[in-house]
């Protein structure tokens, strides 16, 4: 039985989480990448909807307007954004918003780590390519902000359901998954060019 977190999100449902850790979403989902990050931090502009518990998605979704009803959209296609784009902001953002999970590709850096430990956050993976997957998963699109940004920058509140699978990459006590592998591989490189040192040799 996987692990659904379900927003809003309390402080109590993600302190169990470990780094490695599959978890599914069922709530509300709320893109935000680049420039909604550098318009809250930067210009220092509240965001148009309440963060607090809640989970963002580093994502430039496609949307799609639905036939015959106005403002109303359709995702086709919601592919992540590479989080360490938001790596000098998300500390500063999870201190200002009260996020309480963030999804994107890839990892995040020691920034985020110490956000997340500060302020009992998450982050997690999506996994690359399965845009349409992403899709899928999403119920409806309550509402679009920001849309002076771009559809890929515009802040998309969607209600989603199992969204997943999501690979915890930051826990809240700071674990980093990708730095630890990091500290692992280069580790486990040392030993094995140790080793093939003894059995070659070459003209210096």
């Amino acid at each position: 039985m996987h692990k659904v977190l379900t927003t809003p999100i309390e402080d109590s449902d993600i302190q169990s989480l470990s780094i490695g850790d599959i978890i599914y979403l069922t709530g509300y989902l709320i893109t935000c990448r680049d420039e909604a990050h550098h318009r809250v931090i930067k210009q220092l502009k509240e965001p148009p909807v309440n963060l607090k518990g809640q989970a963002i998605f580093h994502a430039g979704p496609i949307m799609q307007k639905v036939d015959g009803q106005e403002d109303k959209y359709r995702v086709v296609s919601i592919g992540p954004t590479t989080s360490m784009r938001m790596e000098k902001y998300e500390k500063e953002f999870i201190a200002k918003t009260g996020v309480k999970l963030i999804v994107g590709k890839g990892g995040m850096g020691p920034n985020t780590a110490e956000g997340c430990r500060i302020h009992k956050a998450v982050h997690a993976l999506f996994p690359g390519g399965c845009a349409v997957l992403a899709a899928n998963c999403v119920e409806e699109v309550e509402k679009v902000e920001w849309l002076d940004l771009g559809m890929p920058e515009a802040i998309w509140v969607m209600r989603v359901k199992d969204f997943g699978p999501l690979i915890i990459t930051i826990d809240t006590q700071g674990r980093n998954l990708f730095e630890n592998n990091r500290k692992e591989l280069e580790a486990r490189k040392e030993r094995i060019l140790a080793e093939l040192y003894q059995h070659v040799d070459y003209l210096a």
